[in-house]
């Protein structure tokens, strides 16, 4: 037994391409553990994330359409599902590190807010104009699960999480593959819903976009995964081929315009906007009613780096159910 885990690192040494970053290579936690018998470092990792509180909540938490009502529109939770599958059906095309990508995908959201990036907007505006998803599951996995503990993970999974989105590019081809895999899910995933709502249809989805990429939802993210392997096979960076990559990018420019800004998805945004702004007022002015690892932050950090933490954690329905019991009145009867 105790021998598996060098059997995996070997076997990743003389079959992973020389890009790839090897499990053995890590640098580590912030707090040292004993190896394990039967698993490399970011196979923990991704077992750690599975079986954390946050990454069960994103089952409840927007990934376009607020709390939906029908039972096929994606989550958070599968959204972070299909970016997982994405990446790493590219990693094994291209010989890189499956067990580091399948650990960064399925934390790379960690630190989403309840409704979506409707959420982020608010924590901008009431905690920090600095505040963002991916730094705020960097946080999630270092100071707010297991009560406070964290997650302990590798240094190489939380720059994944951290650098998923943004100016900064992680250090890993692993962490770049799922830059590529969240867009791609999220450009196809939010079309699919999109068709499903009936915000749009196929044939408004410009035809020269189509030509290039393909006319339904399979095709088009086997046209981009593809596209993604040939384009990053054998060199030292992930990349699509350039007539693929501008079409994505343009496909994802349509989706702003016609689902992402203004349509019958984003009604609701303006409701639950009020809503957190109302609960941040409240927790910032009430943070005894904040549970128990919260008000020690409170204590700590500060009211605001609370109650933000406090909310960014919060279900859909939890933020919908917290609000209705402090502000709503409940009718009152004769017993």
């Amino acid at each position: 037994m105790s021998n598996i885990r060098e059997m995996i690192a070997a076997r990743e040494r003389a079959a992973l391409s020389p890009y790839a970053f090897l499990s053995e290579n890590t640098k580590g936690r912030e707090h040292a553990v004993s190896p394990s018998d039967l698993r490399t470092e970011f196979q923990r990792d991704r077992d750690r994330i599975i079986h954390c509180q946050s990454f069960r909540r994103l089952m409840y938490k927007t990934q376009v359409f607020l709390a939906p009502a029908g039972d096929h529109y994606r989550t958070r939770l599968t959204h972070t599902l299909e970016v997982t599958q994405i990446a790493r059906t590219a990693a094994r095309a291209l010989s890189l590190n499956e067990d580091l990508t399948e650990a960064i995908g399925l934390a790379h959201d960690l630190g989403h807010t309840p409704f979506g990036h409707a959420g982020e907007s608010v924590m901008r505006q009431m905690f920090s104009e600095d505040f963002s998803h991916n730094m705020q599951g960097v946080r999630v996995v270092e100071k707010l699960e297991n009560d406070g503990a964290g997650l302990n993970l590798t240094y190489e999974v939380r720059e994944g999480i951290a650098c998923h989105t943004g100016d900064t590019l992680p250090s890993t081809l692993e962490g770049r593959l799922i830059r590529f895999a969240d867009r791609i899910a999220y450009i196809n995933h939010d079309i699919d819903d999109a068709l499903r709502a009936g915000i749009l249809t196929n044939e408004e989805i410009p035809a020269d976009l189509r030509a290039v990429l393909g006319e339904t939802h399979g095709k088009r993210i086997d046209t981009m995964v593809s596209s993604l392997v040939r384009a990053s096979m054998g060199k030292d960076d992930i990349a699509m081929e350039p007539e693929i990559a501008e079409a994505t990018d343009a496909l994802r420019e349509f989706l702003f315009a016609r689902v992402y800004r203004d349509s019958i998805a984003k009604v609701e945004e303006v409701k639950a906007k009020s809503m957190l702004a109302q609960l941040f007022t409240y927790f910032t002015d009430h943070p005894e009613k904040m549970p128990p690892l919260y008000r020690g932050i409170a204590k700590n950090e500060g009211v605001l780096r609370a109650v933000c933490d406090y909310l960014s954690g919060m279900t859909d329905r939890f933020a919908i159910e917290t609000y209705r019991e402090i502000f709503m009145p409940e009718v009152w009867r004769v017993k």
